[in-house]
C-alpha cells in the first residue's frame, strides 16, 4: 500500500512542499521553475495570498481532471433503446448462392 504524498501536506502549501509530493525531491527545484509557470496556464491554481501557499484540494483536483480521471462515465452518451428482442430471433441460414 502506498501513501499519497498531498494527503501528508498542510491545506495549503509552498511550491517546495508540492513539487516534493509530485515529482520527488530529486526534480522538485525544476518543477518549481519551468513547471508551475506552465501548469498555471492550463488552469493550475495559484498561491492564496492569505495563506502564503496554493490550496491542495484544488492541486489534487487540478490532476485528476489532467489526467481525465474525473471525467467518469459521462463522457459517453445512451445510443437509444436497447432490443432485447433480436435475441429471440432465428438466425437467417447463408447459402452458398448468397454468398
Amino acid at each position: 500500500m502506498t501513501i499519497d504524498p498531498l494527503s501528508q501536506l498542510p491545506l495549503f502549501a509552498t511550491d517546495q512542499q508540492l513539487a516534493v509530493a509530485i515529482v520527488g525531491k530529486d526534480r522538485a527545484s525544476m518543477w518549481v521553475k519551468t513547471v508551475i509557470p506552465q501548469l498555471e496556464r492550463k488552469g493550475f491554481p495559484r498561491i492564496d495570498p492569505l495563506h502564503d501557499g496554493r490550496p491542495v484540494p484544488l492541486v489534487r483536483r487540478f490532476y485528476e481532471g489532467y489526467f481525465g480521471i474525473t471525467a467518469g462515465f459521462n463522457v459517453a452518451a445512451p445510443d437509444g433503446k436497447e432490443d432485447w428482442n433480436v435475441w429471440n430471433r432465428r438466425r437467417r441460414v447463408r447459402k452458398a448462392s448468397d454468398a
